[in-house]
């Protein structure tokens, strides 16, 4: 058994309410094998969106994705492989320049995807270097483990309920989980496999409740209480070394064992002494 897999699986478990369960039109992950350069390198996509095919053009160094969505609010992560295409991207959704968020490090291309429009888009992504070991990558900052905000001044986050409940992507609640996610889990196996999950869940329920938190403020209280538990506690992974998968399963289970016991255990303590007086 790959406990790796077991890791994110408990995790969405753990943390994802009961209205976040998904349907056949959302939380869709798909992947795609690019065949270029006597290589094969896999582009995912996880969306509440579905993607039909990807083409490649190895002269212009382009990917276009063809999209098909039932939704008006689209909501996606793009990951490319460094190896593949790197350095600056440009992009294009129906023709029409767009700036969408994008983050890097050394192994892969993180880009948040979020547009409106239902029906069939295409977005054309397209980069300055074609396969990094041709010596031709000349982003040498891309070189270190950190990933490179390519778009500092970019609202379009994908924090879409702790945006909706701190008012700010720029709130410190919202920051700590963004670099949780773009400087710990994104750089191992088992984190990345953990954020593919996750996404594919978050997205199916995110915007509805987002919206929700919007047009009713008593709403976005109780959310507030909820999931302030939550944030806390995985802030401390901010101050954890996570440099190995193990590392990753290891402080992953013991914030999963604190919020069972937070969400869970001590409410059922405060009842069963409450029924006993």
């Amino acid at each position: 058994m790959d406990f790796r897999l077991l890791f994110p699986s408990l995790l969405i478990l753990a943390f994802t309410p009961a209205y976040g369960a998904l349907s056949d039109a959302t939380g869709l992950v798909n992947r795609f094998d690019i065949e270029t350069g006597g290589n094969v390198f896999e582009i995912t996509i996880t969306s509440n969106f579905d993607v039909k095919n990807v083409d490649f053009d190895k002269d212009q160094k382009q990917l276009t994705l063809h999209i098909i969505s039932s939704l008006e609010n689209n909501l996606g992560d793009l990951l490319i492989p460094q190896e593949f295409l790197s350095g600056n991207f440009t992009f294009f959704l129906n023709d029409q320049q767009y700036f969408p968020l994008v983050r890097s490090n050394e192994k892969i291309s993180f880009i948040t995807l979020n547009f409106t429009g239902s029906g069939n888009n295409k977005l054309d992504v397209t980069a300055t270097n074609y396969l990094k070991d041709e010596g031709n990558n000349d982003e040498s900052q891309n070189q270190n483990s950190e990933l490179i905000d390519e778009n500092p001044s970019s609202e379009k986050g994908g924090c879409l309920i702790a945006t909706a409940t701190f008012d700010s992507e720029l709130s410190l609640q919202v920051q700590n989980l963004r670099e949780l996610r773009d400087n710990k889990l994104l750089l191992t196996k088992s984190g990345s496999e953990f954020m593919e999950i996750f996404n594919g869940v978050y997205y199916s329920f995110s915007p509805q409740v987002a919206d929700l938190e919007r047009e009713h403020s008593w709403f976005k209280e109780t959310v507030k209480i909820g999931i302030t538990p939550l944030i806390l506690s995985l802030s401390l992974l901010n101050n954890a070394e996570l440099n190995s998968d193990y590392e990753v399963i290891g402080y992953g289970f013991s914030i999963i064992l604190l919020n069972l016991g937070i969400y869970f255990t001590v409410p059922a303590l405060i009842v069963l002494r409450l029924t006993k007086r």
